[in-house]
């Protein structure tokens, strides 16, 4: 399918334009009276789905673009909410959420609940990766009806935020940039945001607001690990789940600037004034020209300059979290660039800092590579699975314990039967959301039990902030008991196929800790 093929599928299936309802014609049983506005759902079998609820007062666009976004206006108005709203600009090479029709306008947020009566549910709001700079709520992995029809005891959020150089953008350093001193961080304040609706709103849907677990994958895993990190964030939420991403993915200030000053050269900008000229669509594409791939930035206002050590003093310490990694995470990569496409990428990431390391950490990485047995790419895909997920999601588990805080920890190992991809990168979306149909990574559809087990794990987690199961809970009536990561013996639970088990750390060797624990200090190698 091309690219206007995929926008018109999505657009059949989620995609409209929600309007205002004035002659009172609608279904009361699927409205739900929110701060700003009633807002009136679709019911699709058992589930009641809302979709493309904005959560600010005003959209970012125009003089608002690069701007922290806006509190809500309270509302009597009546608005459908059944269309999806159109994605934040993204690079639609890497998600499909980024495929849809994109737009500044952008700030909005689904729900999805049972259709029954019961109140105060634990809530599970999911924010989508893509790097930072792609995807979207409206990709069809994050459908959550399959989701809540099998676990109808929880609400669950999806939520859309500003990406790319639309999100992440380090602007004060201009002439005019003193007006701009969120810029960098936006993607995360819109994350917050999101969370401040949800808190004051979700009661309405059936949810608990004082019970609610964010979880997401990859850069929504990495925002999952980085908003305990924002003054004021704790009132919000108090579990997360992060899949593959961590606080590592990250950027200084030094390198943030840079990335601007070269958008600025490819643009013949200036300033702010000079860029708010520039179509959105444009300035986005000239990032994609200069591979200006822009992530959260330690720039000590919103983020710590070091988010490890800000666990490590206990800054999440009343936060209860679960993270893991996929045992082949960087074979995702190779997967999708294909061989050539694959050496290009390695070779500009070998420039980078992994070519300004001293000599002895450099014998250390070389030592590693030199390990890994299998095809030409495995070497450094494997280093770049240590440096990105592994060893930061292990090193996570350890600060938080040291602060005295509780950490669940998960290694996840089926395997795809293409023996590029193995259990790369992702691989375990179609698990969590219940979209066996989904396979096209995988390859197949994973044991059926083995994929009710996990959910029902994320699920208990969400309700207790344990994700240990009773054999009566536990989907093939045995008991799983998922012990929490302590720094004797580095309990994780291993997500087996056919085995889910816990496990010394040691015995499973998640990271290389002699020779690629040090790389968390490069953040994102």
């Amino acid at each position: 399918m091309d690219l206007n093929e995929i926008r018109e599928a999505l657009k059949a299936m989620y995609g409209g334009e929600n309007k205002l309802i004035t002659d009172g014609n609608y279904d009361t049983s699927l409205a739900v009276k929110c701060v700003n506005g009633t807002f009136v759902g679709r019911k699709k079998e058992n589930v009641i789905v809302y979709r493309g609820i904005p959560y600010v007062g005003q959209q970012p666009v125009g003089e608002l673009r690069w701007k922290a976004p806006v509190d809500v206006v309270p509302s009597e108005a009546v608005y459908e909410a059944y269309y999806n709203a159109k994605s934040a600009f993204g690079n639609g090479q890497l998600e499909t959420g980024s495929l849809y029709y994109m737009d500044e306008d952008c700030l909005y947020l689904n729900v999805f609940k049972a259709d029954d009566a019961t109140q105060k549910k634990p809530v599970m709001v999911w924010i989508h990766g893509g790097a930072f700079e792609a995807g979207g709520t409206i990709d069809p992995m994050f459908d959550c009806c399959n989701f809540v029809e099998e676990n109808p005891d929880v609400v669950v959020v999806t939520i859309a935020y500003r990406l790319g150089v639309m999100g992440f953008l380090h602007l004060s350093h201009l002439s005019d940039g003193k007006d701009y001193p969120d810029a960098q961080n936006l993607g995360l304040l819109d994350q917050l945001k999101a969370l401040k609706w949800v808190h004051e709103n979700i009661a309405a849907f059936g949810g608990d607001p004082d019970n609610v677990t964010i979880f997401g994958e990859s850069a929504g895993a990495g925002s999952c690990t980085l908003l305990p990190l924002i003054k004021g964030s704790h009132q919000y939420f108090k579990r997360l789940i992060a899949e593959s991403g961590s606080v590592n993915l990250t950027r200084s200030t030094e390198e943030a600037i840079e990335c601007t000053n070269k958008l600025l050269d490819e643009l013949g900008c200036k300033t702010v004034g000079d860029l708010l000229k520039v179509a959105g669509q444009k300035v986005f594409e000239a990032s994609a020209v200069n591979f200006l791939h822009q992530f959260p930035e330690r720039d000590g206002r919103h983020l710590p300059t070091d988010t490890f050590e800000a666990y490590a003093n206990g800054a999440a310490k009343d936060i209860d979290i679960l993270v893991g990694c996929n045992k082949d995470e960087m074979n995702f990569f190779v997967y999708s660039f294909g061989p050539e496409g694959w050496e290009q990428f390695a070779e500009s990431r070998k420039k980078g800092k992994f070519a300004q390391m001293p000599a002895d950490e450099k014998a250390l990485v070389e030592s590693f590579m030199k390990d890994v047995k299998g095809d030409d790419f495995q070497p450094f895909a494997s280093l770049l699975s240590q440096s990105w997920f592994n060893v930061p999601i292990i090193r996570l588990s350890e600060e938080q314990t040291k602060a005295g805080g509780k950490c669940y920890t998960y290694y996840f190992t089926p395997e795809s039967p293409d023996p590029i991809m193995k259990c790369g990168h992702a691989i375990e979306l179609a698990v969590v959301f219940n979209h066996p149909e989904f396979s096209a990574d995988t390859g197949r559809t994973f044991d059926e039990t083995f994929c009710k087990t996990m959910r029902k794990m994320w699920i208990q987690f969400a309700k207790t902030g344990n994700p240990s199961l009773t054999a009566e809970q536990s989907p093939d009536g045995k008991a799983k008991e998922w012990p929490l990561y302590d720094q004797k013996d580095k309990q994780v639970m291993v997500l087996d196929e056919f085995d889910i088990h816990p496990a010394k750390e040691a015995d499973v060797k998640i990271a290389d800790w002699e020779r690629t624990y040090f790389l968390t200090k490069y953040y994102a190698l």
